[in-house]
């Protein structure tokens, strides 16, 4: 235990040490970052203010997006302020406990993808069912799930890195207390540790990523079924969004996580990381809002109203 407490802060050592990046790093995390607050928020109060949206299918994304609104306070926003002030140390109570709060989003959002994708799943292969498969009981169940396995996961991550003793280096080479490059400094024998987050993130990720393509396996042999363009169009539509949110997710993380650590690779990681801590949660909104008809005339029925108002 002395051993575990002898580190009483880490260095981050952020994406780079040129001072002439610091400026236009920290404009563009504070423009990804304003976006991403203002794109999930309006997602968030556009699904409580329409009662037509209070169906199980935008519950999902509500929580996607309250998910990923989260995120910015967990991630984005420390990179931010350590840009702005040069503070780049981190207690060690502090780095874990902004450890186990992004395992939890994290976990959150990859049990969140794969509901939508069953979800998906139930309104283009069982239309005239989907009532009564995927109801609001069914919905908030699945959301329930993801949050209680979130925690439960998170928690395991986080007392599996800080079983470690760190009594040698505190310098973190990374941008925020990410788990394997946490693990990296530690002085103690990590090779189980390791193992444990590689099976825990491999059985997590993949478990997921199982039921996203079952889903959307029989989706497309539906689509293909389908004589009518108009037919293909819709249905393709209804997917779309969601498919390139798992893509962008999935292929960043299954990179990071589920490959041994090594000094010489994390510069990569470091990048690869952006995209999933602050891309992705700024894209979720977008890509959803853009695509998405209902939600796209919810908005405009309410800025109308916000407008007649002024």
């Amino acid at each position: 235990m002395e051993n575990r407490t002898e580190v009483t802060q880490f260095i981050l050592l952020g994406l780079t040490d040129d001072p002439g990046l610091q400026v236009p790093l920290f404009i563009t995390f504070l423009l990804i970052y304003t976006i991403t607050l203002v794109g999930n928020l309006r997602m968030i109060l556009l699904i409580l203010l329409d009662s037509r949206l209070h169906t199980p299918m935008y519950i999902f994304l509500g929580n996607l997006s309250l998910v990923d609104f989260c995120y910015s306070s967990t991630v984005p926003e420390k990179v931010i302020a350590g840009l702005l002030i040069g503070n780049k140390a981190m207690t060690y109570n502090s780095c874990a406990t902004q450890m186990f709060f992004f395992a939890n989003f994290a976990n959150v959002e990859n049990y969140l993808l794969a509901s939508i994708a069953y979800d998906r799943y139930a309104a283009v292969c069982k239309p005239l069912h989907y009532a009564t498969t995927m109801t609001m009981c069914v919905g908030s169940c699945l959301i329930i799930g993801c949050y209680t396995l979130s925690l439960l996961n998170a928690s395991i991550y986080t007392w599996n890195a800080f079983l470690l003793s760190f009594h040698k280096s505190n310098v973190v080479h990374h941008f925020f207390c990410d788990i394997p490059v946490v693990m990296f400094v530690s002085c103690s024998d990590r090779h189980v540790n390791e193992l444990v987050l590689i099976c825990l993130a491999s059985f997590n990720i993949f478990f997921a990523l199982t039921v996203i393509f079952i889903s959307y396996t029989v989706i497309f042999i539906n689509i293909l079924k389908i004589h009518s363009g108009a037919g293909h169009r819709k249905a393709i539509s209804t997917c779309a969004s969601h498919f390139t949110a798992v893509s962008i997710f999935y292929g960043t993380v299954i990179f990071v996580y589920l490959k041994p650590s090594s000094r010489h690779a994390m510069d990569i990681d470091k990048i690869s990381s952006v995209f999933y801590t602050m891309v992705i949660p700024m894209l979720n909104p977008l890509v959803y809002c853009l695509r998405n008809k209902e939600v796209k005339n919810t908005f405009t029925k309410i800025a109308k109203i916000v407008l007649r108002g002024k």
